[in-house]
């Protein structure tokens, strides 16, 4: 560049001097002289003209791959010239420079976005209005491919604070934790600026689920403990009395009632402790030992056993597998059947629907046109020892919820009164 200066300078200079001396030449009348004076300083400028003119024509270029983000491109100097073939070269160098640091920000982009799209919270962009900006992978997997946030989370969005909220999707409640970030993002003019807001969703329900279940866990082993502790040596004790002859001390009548006491105190010692052993099994499900479980084959054992014709299982057009354990899978059914079973009884056009979705999660859905479950009520029925029936122990539904998280997969249940129930087991891909 210092040698397109000087060339530059020397043109000035040249176009100058030979001005002056046409001048003093014009007035010394000396007119060949002054014609040629006037043709070499006719020469240099269109020189020097010459030279701006490609150099625009060079920036040009520049400008235009610029603007159409085409970089890759190396700039010639129009012509051949050493001063121009190092201003090529500079600009080239310049591009080059430039290009380089666009794609180190392109693979920077590309490492973040990567790694939100593996992290399990869901994060997203919006505008103040609630206009969703980008999403990684973890947000459309709850929350599906929106353009607008969803009234809830809008809500929630507003408060600097954590909150938790519940929304369903594909007919899955979720409980998620949401936590907002606002921030300024400055545009390309100092007085450009938009705010924006930075949400992450964070579902805690499995994690609410497993705590509950545990805190019940935890609870059943202390009472069922207890409660064992007592009654054994009541159960012995009686055995003992009622295994006795007749003492001398005491007569017959005396020890026919002593003995009729000590047969109710066995008989019902040996039911509580059979009901204590019923609750036993909510803290001894074993874990499951998953292998590859044709959904045809499940469906055809589990007809055998429901041979009713208003229960329809749907079998799937082609071979189509569930990775779990056979037993434990076939339990949650046949509980869930059971179910079933019992709230259609008084309908005269009983149906019960039993189906497989393998479209995103392996889904089976148990449908029945019964009785329906109370609003205030289906949140509880999942848990333990929680009955609305005249009869049952209670667990059946804790089962289920238990094998299904054993499985890291889910139960969900929607319910309308009077239309009937529809249980909803998701298994993981």
């Amino acid at each position: 560049m210092k040698r397109f200066e000087f060339k530059v300078i020397l043109h000035i200079i040249v176009i100058f001097l030979l001005s002056i001396s046409s001048c003093l030449l014009y007035q010394r009348q000396l007119w060949f002289s002054t014609t040629v004076c006037i043709l070499l300083l006719i020469g240099v400028g269109i020189h020097l003209y010459r030279i701006q003119f490609k150099q625009i024509a060079l920036l040009r270029q520049l400008t235009d791959g610029l603007r159409y983000n085409d970089i890759t491109q190396n700039l010639h100097p129009p012509f051949k010239n050493k001063m121009m073939d190092e201003w090529a070269q500079e600009l080239s160098n310049a591009l080059k420079d430039f290009r380089g640091k666009l794609l180190a920000e392109e693979i920077k982009h590309q490492y973040y976005e990567n790694l939100l799209n593996k992290v399990d919270t869901a994060v997203l962009v919006t505008d103040v209005t609630g206009h969703i900006e980008w999403m990684n992978q973890a947000a459309v997997t709850h929350l599906g491919q929106l353009s607008q946030l969803p009234e809830v989370l809008q809500e929630a969005s507003t408060s600097n604070d954590i909150s938790i909220i519940r929304i369903e999707q594909n007919g899955i409640v979720l409980e998620m934790a949401i936590s907002c970030t606002t921030f300024v993002t400055q545009g390309a003019f100092a007085t450009q600026s938009k705010k924006q807001r930075l949400i992450s969703l964070k579902n805690i329900h499995s994690v609410l689920e497993r705590n509950e279940m545990e805190a019940w866990q935890k609870l059943i082993r202390v009472l069922t403990h207890e409660i064992m502790n007592s009654i054994t040596p009541i159960i012995s004790l009686s055995e003992t009395l009622s295994e006795r002859g007749i003492p001398e001390s005491l007569g017959e009548k005396e020890y026919s009632i002593m003995l009729q006491a000590m047969q109710t105190i066995h008989r019902r010692s040996k039911g509580l402790l059979g009901f204590v052993e019923n609750y036993r099994r909510l803290t001894r499900i074993p874990t499951p030992v998953r292998t590859k479980v044709s959904v045809a084959e499940l469906f055809t054992d589990l007809k055998k056993l429901f041979p009713e014709e208003y229960i329809h299982f749907e079998m799937p057009a082609s071979d189509l597998y569930l990775y779990a354990d056979r037993a434990q899978i076939e339990q949650v059914l046949i509980n869930l059947l059971k179910n079933a079973r019992e709230t259609c009884e008084r309908k005269a056009d009983k149906e019960i629907q039993i189906k497989f979705f393998s479209k995103g999660n392996p889904t089976l859905a148990i449908s029945d046109n019964g009785e329906g479950i109370l609003p205030t009520v289906l949140d509880k029925i999942f848990v333990p020892f929680f009955i609305t029936k005249t009869s049952g122990s209670g667990i059946g539904l804790s089962l289920c919820k238990q094998i299904m998280a054993l499985h890291d997969g889910s139960i969900n249940v929607k319910s309308e009164l009077g239309k009937g129930s529809c249980f909803i087991l998701t298994f993981p891909k």
